[in-house]
């Protein structure tokens, strides 16, 4: 059970800091008391075991001790994307209802903007109290007494429901059990060497599973110190990477632009850090560069919402020699690369990734039919398109969905996005297909000019001439300010759709 990784790390190491958070040190056996104390509050509010509980705020040692507390009572912990807007928290809230919902103050406001859809729910509120909430110490006056350990609570017990970005359609609750979750930490303790040594910066919301499970909770559970900001700031990433004591973080691309955006960057020292992890979007090649010309291995992981999410990766020594790789498959994962018909493909060629492990998720809530649309005998269709190397690398290609099919040619958007990427004139660009009546679909570019540098179609035409074959060329190029993203910089290609569209 997850709850065991904080009571056994507090009976083993009770002094040492579990997490450090706004110039607050979090110890073991306090974060268990915390655990402890949160579970019985829950239960006093009603919480049993298939319940479920929401919590919506900035990261915090309150949010993590919540998910821990949660798999003490079975039950499932929903954390809530902060970045969205109240809309789209009530079709999250409707979809699976939660007997707590616990709102930091910056978020109360929001909220009530959505009342009808609380009635039922036990509310509780960080900050000044208001009309209908709790207060948060009211609400863990509710938890005097501790809690048996339930024997019925296995590790089959789903734990974590983390809505999809909804980026090609409705979001869909991921289920995860507490199974899924233990072998996605021993799929990141062998991609880190972690140990209890180790101190790990986690600057990713804790809302997303590459904030929670790439290092977050695999560091809780090998007893390390987590030092946790409550979101991402450059300054403040910068001063703690220099302070010298962190070993490992996870940045993903997004962040790692902001940062080599910043005066530091050149000057920064790192030299504490034992590697970088990025993901969840193509890390383009000048990243990779950059991060490497300071010493630090950059490692890629590949994974989904779906797979907990790590499923491929690289490790520190292979960084280097592979760089645009995400590795091969985990210590406890299966990867296949498969045609339209259902056959593995060669290396070399281009196929969808399916990935199999016990950390693959047992479904999406109340969906059978999307469940049923991609798990395949406990293989999981990432609809993800890549090909593998001769020793097995493994190189992400697009989205299955994004393709193009232009001409009886298919047409992978990431290969064209990479290339114009590689640009000092261009901060992003997304590629997708419009319909044609003659081709089926034309390739159109909407790229971002950076720092407002002038920039003509026929400048970014010219940039892939000799480089991709002819027939993948955009025939178009829309100029934009900006373009539309997820929390974790992923692009909504949907939304660049419907931008376009307008």
């Amino acid at each position: 059970m997850l709850a065991d990784w904080i009571s056994d790390n507090a009976g083993r190491v009770p002094a040492k800091t579990a997490i450090r958070f706004s110039g607050r040190d979090v110890s073991y056996a306090e974060l268990s008391a915390m655990v402890e104390r949160i579970a019985s509050a829950l239960a006093a509010s009603g919480v049993r075991r298939g319940d479920c509980a929401a919590y919506l705020g900035f990261n915090s040692p309150e949010m993590l001790a919540l998910l821990f507390a949660c798999a003490k009572l079975g039950a499932l912990f929903m954390p809530l994307n902060w970045r969205l807007a109240a809309p789209e928290h009530k079709q999250m809230l409707l979809d699976c209802p939660p007997k707590v919902l616990i709102v930091e103050s910056d978020f109360l406001a929001q909220t009530r903007s959505i009342g009808e859809t609380l009635a039922g729910i036990h509310l509780v509120a960080f900050g000044s109290p208001t009309s209908g909430w709790t207060p948060w110490n009211e609400f863990l006056g509710l938890g005097a007494t501790p809690l048996p350990r339930d024997p019925a609570v296995s590790d089959d017990a789903p734990l974590l429901i983390c809505y999809t970005s909804g980026s090609t359609g409705k979001p869909k609750g991921v289920l995860l059990t507490q199974r899924a979750i233990e072998v996605n930490a021993a799929n990141s303790e062998d991609m880190h060497g972690l140990s209890g040594d180790d101190v790990i910066l986690n600057t990713l919301p804790l809302f997303h599973v590459g904030g929670l499970n790439n290092l977050t909770t695999p560091a809780l559970q090998a007893g390390c110190t987590v030092v946790l900001h409550a979101k991402f700031d450059p300054e403040a990433t910068f001063d703690c990477l220099e302070r010298g004591d962190i070993t490992l973080t996870v940045l993903v691309p997004a962040q790692l632009d902001m940062m080599m955006a910043n005066r530091r960057w050149t000057s920064a020292d790192f030299s504490s850090l034992r590697m970088i992890t990025t993901g969840s979007s193509i890390v383009p090649r000048h990243v990779i560069q950059a991060v490497h010309a300071k010493g630090v291995p950059l490692v890629q992981v590949y994974g989904a919402t779906e797979t907990c999410p790590i499923a491929v990766y690289l490790r520190a020594e292979e960084a280097m020699r592979k760089p645009g790789s995400t590795g091969r498959a985990a210590r406890h994962c299966q990867l296949r690369l498969v045609d339209s018909e259902g056959n593995d493909v060669e290396p070399g060629e281009t196929g969808e990734i399916w990935i199999k492990g016990d950390n693959v998720m047992s479904g999406y809530w109340q969906a059978p039919q999307a469940t049923a649309a991609v798990l395949d005998d406990g293989w999981f269709r990432s609809g993800d398109m890549g090909h593998l190397d001769a020793e097995g690398y493994l190189y992400v290609d697009g989205r299955s969905k994004d393709m193009i099919i232009s001409g009886g040619e298919n047409i992978y958007p990431a290969e064209i996005e990479n290339l114009l990427i590689e640009s000092p004139d261009i901060a992003e660009a997304s590629v997708i297909g419009r319909p044609d009546p003659r081709w089926g679909e034309i390739v159109v570019a909407v790229v971002v000019p950076k720092d407002n540098r002038q920039l003509s179609s026929e400048q970014v035409l010219k940039m892939l001439e000799g480089r991709i074959a002819r027939f993948k060329h955009p025939r178009e190029v829309v100029l934009v300010k900006a373009l539309p993203k997820t929390a974790l910089g992923k692009v909504r290609k949907e939304d660049v759709r419907h931008m376009l569209a307008r």
